[in-house]
């Protein structure tokens, strides 16, 4: 394809992404079968699943030429559209050259540079596309992949390009996450009554103590990392009632934790430490680590050949992607064309030459070139 061809054809594929809803609480299914058809000439392997309420939901492993080449992985869900006041799924055109719509940026569009770059190299070139779904909640789909994909493994990829949006710049490591779920119990009556039990008495000591923990992760330098921006570890706390009204007691209060780390800090203490507190509170405490950060050194031959490509260095950034569990098949580099700052916003565009820019670039890089 020629570069014309290559412009139009990302762009056209990025909007007929766009314009599938595929919020990662309904079912990506839409989606994957649009992506399928556009995979003749590659292996194809569906794996699928339900997530835990119970959606159906499919990622997509397609192979061509032999072993040993790079992977190019983009995800085709997306977060919800809080905020949008114009249609979310238009996939509309400004007159700066810009897409305008939920899931431009993170991830669609990058995506679809990923489909035109593999299909456009000759049959010969080892190209792999692993793409997933369910990256913007508990990163189900790349989790599957690493864990059952015969096809990426029979690939003996040596590296995976992700492609989430950095300007087209070389990202060489990230924080991994570990999130936490703390439940209080308590029991449900018109509150004038005196009868119920506020979940929310036992919650609040349990928040105090967390906000300490969040204050400590600012303030103590022992575990900032000075490679990334903040250099502190995020710890970030949600609050749910579950819709109670105000004039009754809260049956089910739930608090929600996201604490983001790089490779150099060891979670542990911060796991205890929360889990200390959720049993001095009485509280339920579930928690899942999100793989590990992924963070290749400077020297490695994917950062170099990312670095070689783009004329770009390689940087860190703070946060996550499917990374985190896709390094257990092979190294990880993040790049890909977008801005990161207008993901989850209902303001939400990509500018349509960085997808088109990214299309040779991806495939240089597949091309080992």
């Amino acid at each position: 394809m020629n570069d014309r061809t290559d412009a139009e054809a990302v762009a056209a594929l990025a909007a007929d992404l766009v314009r599938i809803d595929s919020r990662s609480f309904v079912s990506n299914l839409p989606v994957a079968d649009r992506i399928e058809p556009l995979l003749a000439g590659f292996a194809v392997e569906r794996l699928d699943f339900q997530d835990a309420a119970g959606v159906a939901k499919r990622v997509l492993v397609a192979h061509r030429g032999g072993p040993g080449g790079l992977a190019l992985s983009g995800h085709m869900d997306t977060v919800p559209d809080t905020g949008w006041e114009e249609d979310p799924f238009s996939a509309r055109l400004d007159g700066e050259g810009r897409m305008h719509g939920l899931g431009t940026a993170d991830m669609k569009g990058p995506l679809a540079a990923c489909i035109v770059a593999a299909r456009g190299l000759p049959a010969d070139v080892p190209a792999t596309l692993l793409i997933t779904t369910d990256e913007e909640t508990t990163k189900a789909g790349a989790a599957l992949i690493a864990a059952q994909s015969d096809l990426a493994r029979r690939a003996a990829l040596r590296g995976i390009i992700v492609a989430e949006p950095t300007g087209l710049a070389p990202v060489r490591g990230h924080r991994g996450t570990v999130n936490f779920t703390a439940v209080a119990s308590g029991s449900q009556a018109h509150s004038s009554t005196g009868a119920g039990v506020n979940a929310n008495l036992a919650l609040i000591p349990f928040l105090v103590e967390m906000r300490a923990l969040h204050d400590r992760l600012r303030e103590d330098r022992a575990g900032w990392d000075e490679a990334y921006e903040p250099p502190f570890p995020d710890f970030n706390i949600v609050i749910d009632n579950h819709g109670t009204a105000i004039n009754v007691t809260v049956a089910r209060a739930t608090a929600r934790m996201k604490f983001r780390y790089s490779r150099g800090l060891d979670p542990a203490p911060v796991i205890a430490a929360v889990q200390d507190a959720a049993d001095r509170a009485g509280l339920a405490l579930s928690f899942v680590v999100d793989g590990s950060p992924p963070e290749l050194p400077a020297d490695h031959p994917l950062v170099a050949a990312a670095v070689a490509a783009t004329g770009k260095p390689a940087g860190t950034v703070p946060f996550g992607t499917d990374a985190t569990r896709l390094n257990a098949l092979a190294p990880c580099v993040v790049l890909g064309p977008g801005d990161i700052g207008v993901a989850h916003t209902p303001r939400e565009h990509v500018a349509v030459a960085e997808l088109a820019a990214a299309v040779p670039l991806f495939r240089a890089l597949l091309a080992g070139r």
